[in-house]
């Protein structure tokens, strides 16, 4: 039991100094002065290195494994258990790691996501390659050190999605993929139901604001312990408990595109929030992985957010803030919002595009880190991706390789967690439907309380008890499969 105390106090500690980097990475994204990014830099890296210092010491080690000896030995509760596992897996990522390879990737992450920022302002990839090369580097150094068993990739994988493997994920993707293709051409054969172009129009940055506000604090997201400011790529920082904040980017003839941004990054938010905050400082009160959280952003923006009974509600209101809606009808605006059509960029992709873009990406990643890609030669790859499987030319960089930030901060092994995010959500949705047959008819007056009160009880509140797989059996009666997924889209565009 002292053992178990020691990390309990130490958790604490590093939760401290984690919140206070991600304060200062959500700062540097919103409101820093450009001239600051060289300190804020040396910041971050203190905070990586400190927490690593404390994190790795010998007598962690020792503490953690006299609890997993105690935990041999007697019948303990679901929290201890999952915290001595968690802790677990952390010390031997981070004891792997030498200190000086966490602070130099944690400093060139900070000044990779600035010059990602001008290469991707002034589409020229060339600006941002060096850091790339440096990035991608650190992190195939992180992989050896980490270790694996079929590839490099796995190792950075792991961190985000415990227990994937890129062999796994390649035979979901190949599954997948024939049949978005197919259904993607049924609903281009269909021609589309209304004009592209319907909803262009005049929407001023501050009736945005004011409607995406209203949006997100009546479909659950709390504003006393949240906000929404303005990034170049939308984002939610949790910094605390009760501390959430939330990005969008604006584009004043269309404002669905900062209002999908807003729901996507409300659902990472209300997760955030419905953590157990009293268990905020220890492993059980995080959210479990990336493909669980991406299930929440990606459930609200698309299965309410392009809902049917969502837009009855909203139509009206949105009407009153942009007032060339009220000539829209119900139906031309749920058709509208749901048009599939394919795209160059990934954050403004339709469902049934979406995971295309996560497929490239994922196959550009592996290739990196097999040594088949350099990193000069991705903008011609990309492209090249983007005929064969959009039948798309890329004008430019930052429509191309340079739209997504996540490279720039050396988050390698993130994007599959989108595409499981949006099978978890399917699943999530239909059982939630089954549970709460009312719930339909909810959203369409306005109400998403019974909605946010389930994923409440079977998401948010189990924090890390459950790895990712056990917590959807759990709560979905299956394991993460497309089944559901493909079944929602096309009862979304093909009904």
């Amino acid at each position: 039991m002292e053992a178990y105390k020691k990390l309990i106090e130490l958790s604490e500690e590093l939760t401290l100094l984690g919140d206070t980097a991600a304060l200062l990475g959500w700062d540097q994204e919103t409101m820093m002065p450009a001239k600051g990014v060289e300190y804020r830099a040396k910041q971050m890296a203190y905070l990586s290195g400190k927490s690593h210092d404390l994190w790795t010491r010998a007598e962690v080690g020792d503490w953690i494994a006299q609890c997993e000896d105690d935990l041999s030995s007697h019948d303990e509760d679901e929290d201890r258990c999952a915290n001595v596992r968690d802790w677990r897996f952390d010390y031997d990522r981070a004891t792997a790691l030498p200190r000086d390879l966490v602070v130099e990737f944690q400093e060139t992450s900070a000044l990779g996501k600035a010059t990602w920022a001008e290469a991707r302002e002034k589409s020229d990839f060339s600006i941002f390659a060096p850091h790339l090369e440096k990035l991608v580097e650190l992190s195939k150094r992180q992989a050896e050190c980490f270790g694996y068993e079929e590839c490099a990739y796995d190792a950075l994988l792991d961190g985000y999605e415990r227990g994937a493997r890129a062999s796994e994920l390649s035979k979901v993707f190949a599954a997948l993929r024939p049949e978005l293709v197919a259904l993607g051409k049924e609903i281009t054969d269909r021609g589309p139901r209304v004009a592209v172009d319907l909803l262009a129009g005049d929407y001023p940055i501050e009736k945005q604001q004011a409607f995406n506000q209203e949006v997100a604090q009546q479909i659950g997201f709390d504003f006393d312990a949240g906000r929404i400011d303005t990034a170049v790529h939308p984002f939610c920082s949790g910094v605390g408990p009760r501390d959430t904040r939330l990005t969008t980017r604006y584009d004043e003839r269309d404002f669905t595109s900062s209002l999908f941004g807003v729901l996507h990054e409300a659902g990472h938010g209300m997760y955030d929030q419905g953590l157990p905050a009293e268990k905020h400082h220890l492993p059980v009160g995080r959210a479990i992985s990336l493909g669980i959280h991406e299930s929440q952003s990606r459930l609200w923006e698309n299965h309410v957010g392009r809902s049917r009974g969502f837009w009855q509600y909203w139509l009206p209101k949105a009407a009153q803030y942009f007032p060339h809606l009220a000539s829209v009808s119900l139906d031309d605006m749920v058709y509208a919002v749901n048009q599939s059509a394919p795209s160059l960029v990934r954050v403004e992709a339709d469902e049934v595009t979406y995971d295309l873009h996560i497929m490239l990406r994922f196959e550009v990643e592996q290739a990196i880190f097999s040594g088949d890609l350099a990193v000069a030669d991705i903008p011609a790859v990309w492209n090249e991706r983007m005929l064969e499987m959009f039948g798309l030319q890329v004008p430019d960089d930052a429509q191309g390789c340079l739209q997504d930030i996540h490279w720039s901060m050396g988050m390698f092994g993130y994007f599959p967690t989108y595409s499981l995010g949006n099978l978890n959500a399917s699943q999530l949705m239909e059982s939630a439907n089954k549970d709460c047959p009312e719930l339909g008819g909810e959203i369409a007056k306005g109400d998403c309380s019974s909605l946010l009160s389930w994923m409440r009880e079977k998401v948010h509140l189990q924090g890390s008890v459950f790895l990712p797989g056990e917590l959807i059996e759990r709560a979905t009666g299956k394991a993460t499969n497309s089944a559901a997924h493909l079944e929602h889209l096309r009862g979304r565009y093909l009904d």
